[in-house]
């Protein structure tokens, strides 16, 4: 009587997927904790959109005119003449100092240049409009 031996499978080689589940995961959470979610809170406005808009790295003065062109300087209603004199404080010496009027897009225009006019008579050496980028 012959006997055949059952051939044995040969080992097979398995990586350990535990371990590298793990660290995908400990990546994922170091990303999420690190990454710079930026909400920009304040006043409601839609601001105007431009093709060639970059955004803004340099600390500055903002100003917002909402649509019904109502000023406010660090999200506080102020008159004009408040304006006036808040922002020639806020400027002091330095007349490089950058000042953004972040204007609704539905705001009458006379009424954003009547801001950025306060701002320039004030002592404002740069003065920029805010756009966001028009995709």
């Amino acid at each position: 009587m012959i006997i055949h031996r059952k051939k044995k499978a040969p080992y097979e080689v398995t990586m350990p997927l535990t371990s590298l589940i793990d660290i995908v995961f400990m990546l994922l959470i170091y990303f999420l904790l690190t990454t710079n979610f930026l909400v920009d809170e304040g006043i409601n406005i839609k601001l105007p959109q431009a093709m060639a808009s970059k955004p803004q790295v340099e600390e500055a003065i903002t100003i917002f005119v909402d649509k019904d062109g109502r000023a406010y300087l660090n999200e506080q209603e102020i008159t004009m003449g408040d304006l006036f004199k808040t922002v020639k404080d806020m400027i002091g010496a330095d007349k490089d100092k950058l000042v953004v009027v972040r204007a609704d897009r539905t705001v009458i225009l006379n009424k954003a240049v009547k801001v950025m006019d306060v701002a320039k008579s004030a002592g404002a050496g740069r003065l920029c409009l805010a756009t966001e980028k028009d995709l």
